[in-house]
């Protein structure tokens, strides 16, 4: 009897030294999940997930860097390294809470939030990545309405605002209701990649290009009256986690998530050193965004607004079909529950509606800088930097930790919350502006 129980006893503890392993190394390859994505052949490579977060996070949240600097000052590089280092940091965190219990796999970023606060925690932070995954895209939809416009001005192609908000999604309309998954859609992402790329380098050499008209250019150090709405538009630039979890599951071996994430964000930092510090240091207090706004009129500019808008709206479908996945699961929509014809028939009636509602909102809403900064403080700072800590420490225990890594959690929530009480409320006094003299 002792034996045996010695033995019981010896394995229940291998079990539970297995499982442990599994959480700190993210064994995916033992560990089962219900997102309804094969790990075999089937799954993405990594290249292709790092295009996928590389083309939903340098956006054109790139080309607002330079004005968030007129905003904030010299003093918006810090945080947009402190930014990049604590996005990179959540983003790990964020895929090792989806395993935390070593058996099963949690399928998406509010399954998390309910693992870790019951269905409370979950609907806040089904609500915060609504608003993001919503927002984005209407952000999208509404600067490239706004592009098309520009360039179509004065000639046979001319037409209003609306009618190109309209025309751009039927275009993004097609991806996001006949690709079922993130693994469908990734391709997509590939392309948006290099248009932001191109973009970034056509705005850097005509800033530079653009020098000598800009001779007693003033800038700031640091001004704190907008510290904290620039601090919200940079956090913004770095908004991807609520799309991670549909990522990582659509990758064939998801223990290189750590390599993909960390790969991606520091070439957007990257990318963002490149135009936000010229940008800045030419056009100074005369900074717009987005910043190709500001280079001189002509072939560099309107190829600048051609290739951003067709940026967005490959984005687009990437950041709804999260989204979107995330809806299905919860209203139970999938071939597990319907026949093939009626959950097509159910994913394509809610896709659309997501689609008109989405359109609606981007003819209403004209002010993209200041929507972007809003949208930035209110959800992105939750998102990013203060909800996958209260996740992690609570899933994984705080007890474990060094103390110098609850040091670095204690600074990433401090920085999001300042982001989003304070640069929530200078949004929200901007945009009122906005509206009162439109």
């Amino acid at each position: 009897m002792e034996l045996h129980k010695l033995g019981r006893e010896k394995s229940q503890l291998s079990e539970k030294h297995e499982a442990v392993n599994i959480v700190d190394e993210v064994e995916h390859d033992y560990v089962s999940f219900s997102h309804g994505v094969e790990r075999d052949e089937k799954g993405g490579s990594a290249f292709l997930a790092y295009f996928n977060v590389v083309c939903v996070v340098a956006g054109t949240g790139a080309l607002s860097l330079p004005y968030a600097l007129k905003q904030g000052g010299w003093i918006g590089l810090l945080i947009l390294f402190l930014a990049w280092a604590f996005s990179t940091y959540s983003g790990v965190i964020l895929i090792r809470c989806l395993y935390y219990n070593g058996r099963t796999r949690l399928s998406s970023y509010e399954e998390v939030a309910q693992a870790a606060f019951g269905k409370v925690g979950a609907w806040i932070s089904f609500f915060f990545t609504a608003i993001t995954l919503i927002g984005v895209p209407v952000l999208y939809l509404l600067l490239a309405g706004q592009n098309l416009h520009q360039v179509c001005m004065g000639t046979k192609a001319e037409l209003t605002f609306p009618i190109w908000v309209i025309i751009c999604t039927a275009i993004v309309t097609v991806p996001f209701i006949f690709f079922k998954s993130m693994k469908e859609v990734g391709f997509l992402s590939g392309f948006g990649m290099m248009a932001t790329v191109v973009v970034v380098f056509i705005c850097l050499v005509m800033a530079l290009k653009d020098k000598p008209n800009y001779v007693n250019v003033e800038h700031d150090p640091v001004i704190w009256s907008e510290f904290p709405i620039a601090l919200s538009s940079i956090t913004f630039s770095f908004g991807g986690n609520p799309v991670y979890a549909h990522v990582e599951a659509g990758m064939k071996n998801p223990k290189k998530w750590n390599t993909v994430v960390i790969g991606a964000l520091s070439t957007c930092c990257a990318l963002y050193m490149l135009i936000a510090i010229p940008g800045y240091y030419v056009y100074g207090v005369e900074t717009k965004s987005p910043i190709y706004n500001n280079i001189p009129k002509g072939a560099a500019q309107t190829a600048s607004i051609v290739i951003i808008t067709v940026h967005v709206i490959l984005a687009c479908p990437i950041l709804m079909t999260s989204f979107s996945l995330s809806l299905e699961k919860i209203l139970g929509i999938s071939t597990f529950n319907h026949s093939r014809p009626v959950e097509f028939l159910l994913r394509f009636i809610l896709r659309v509606s997501m689609v008109v509602i989405i359109a609606v909102i981007a003819i209403y809403v004209p002010f993209f800088g200041d929507f972007l900064s809003l949208l930035g403080a209110f959800s992105n700072c939750a998102l990013i930097l203060i909800f996958p800590v209260m996740f992690y420490l609570k899933l994984t225990g705080w007890r474990n930790k060094h103390f110098l890594e609850l040091i670095l959690c204690f600074f990433v929530v401090l920085l999001g919350i300042v982001g989003l009480i304070f640069g929530t409320k200078s949004a929200i006094e901007a945009l009122k502006a906005d509206f009162e003299n439109y």
